[in-house]
């Protein structure tokens, strides 16, 4: 295997031995890998065939586990995986070598299909991509970054708000968006970590939580959007929508990304090749960079209802349409200012939702 992946704003030159943990890599670009773009990669993956441990000889230890040389690091079983990896910067490229050396503990576990293809493909895609981002300013979240209807929304929520249901609902529509669960952003834009659409009640590969994975149709690389939503699972019958101070959002998005179950083995992952190697933060500035956002953007707070059948983007101009004509009813003065200050959507202040 032989290709290569745009995924959090880097490209990566990947290059797979073991043919079966190329099928994984493949499972987890869902249908992003394109044919070497010689010269143009920031980042490589590969993983060699060999099964020996590397030589670490006289590299100074780290830590249990992990050693380092200059400026290279070398980490055994990375994330309890299996693969022992290498980092290898070189100015202003960095080069990730895996080799697959699973203790016995490993291959126990490794029956677990879903959960352990989820596992590989994170240190092998998803976690080198986001840290390599990292050291360029870009900090990851545990959001969504999607078209909804005219605007561009990162959708942020709990774990099982109902995120993947809306983004495949506004994706048949004709909407576009970077990734699933997990984007990168410099607190203006974000970029797509690539990974399948994961639903419930779909055919496709079974994953943890009743989930099964589709193809991610519409996907773009990077979007600027231009609110943040904030998801909530009401108990009512009506969807309900009103503005959201932008301390709530920020609050959101930072709680959100660290209670991830997608996330939970990445700071230790991060923090332990930063620390090697001298390079990047040594904790990306999640809280400055969501604050960022959240203060330059309107910010709306979404509260679901029962029903299974919510078009965001419709739940927002309904919103919106509901308060316009509350304002209407208490004012004759109908004209609004054409720049909507923040809490506003299109124009039009939104009642506060409960």
């Amino acid at each position: 295997m032989h290709e290569s992946l745009w995924t959090a704003g880097e490209r990566v030159d990947i290059r797979c031995a073991p043919q079966w943990l190329a099928d994984v890599m493949h499972e987890g670009a869902d249908g992003a890998l394109e044919d070497p773009a010689a010269g143009l990669s920031t980042m490589s993956v590969e993983v060699e065939a060999a099964r020996q441990s590397f030589r670490v000889g006289e590299w100074e230890p780290l830590m249990r586990g992990a050693w380092r040389q200059g400026r290279e690091v070398l980490i055994e079983n990375a994330c309890s995986s299996g693969l022992d990896l290498l980092v290898r910067p070189n100015g202003g490229t960095v080069a990730f070598v895996a080799r697959w050396r699973p203790p016995v503990r490993v291959r126990a576990t490794s029956g677990l299909r879903s959960r352990f293809h989820l596992l590989l493909r994170a240190v092998l895609l998803q976690y080198p991509s986001m840290w390599w981002a990292g050291t360029r300013g870009r900090i990851p979240l545990h959001a969504s970054m999607f078209s909804v209807g005219a605007m561009t929304a990162v959708v942020a929520g709990p774990s099982g708000v109902g995120k993947s249901t809306l983004l495949a609902t506004e994706l048949a529509a004709g909407g576009r968006a970077t990734s699933d669960n997990l984007c990168v952003t410099d607190g203006v834009s974000g970029w797509g970590v690539v990974e399948p659409l994961r639903l419930e009640g779909k055919s496709g590969r079974r994953m943890p939580h009743g989930r099964r994975e589709q193809p991610l149709i519409g996907r773009v690389s990077t979007l600027t959007p231009d609110r943040v939503v904030l998801l909530q699972r009401g108990t009512g019958t009506e969807t309900e929508v009103g503005p959201c101070d932008p301390s709530v959002a920020a609050r959101a998005l930072i709680g959100g990304t660290y209670m991830a179950g997608e996330m939970r083995r990445y700071w230790p992952f991060a923090a332990t090749i930063a620390a090697g190697t001298g390079i990047g933060p040594a904790h990306p500035p999640i809280c400055a960079l969501s604050e960022r956002l959240t203060r330059r953007l309107p910010c709306v707070q979404v509260v679901l209802s029962t029903r299974r059948d919510t078009r965001l983007s419709e739940a927002l101009d309904d919103g919106a349409a509901r308060s316009d004509a509350e304002l209407t009813k208490r004012s004759p003065v109908a004209p609004v200012a054409p720049h909507a200050p923040a809490g506003t959507m299109a124009g039009v202040r939104m009642g506060p939702a409960r």
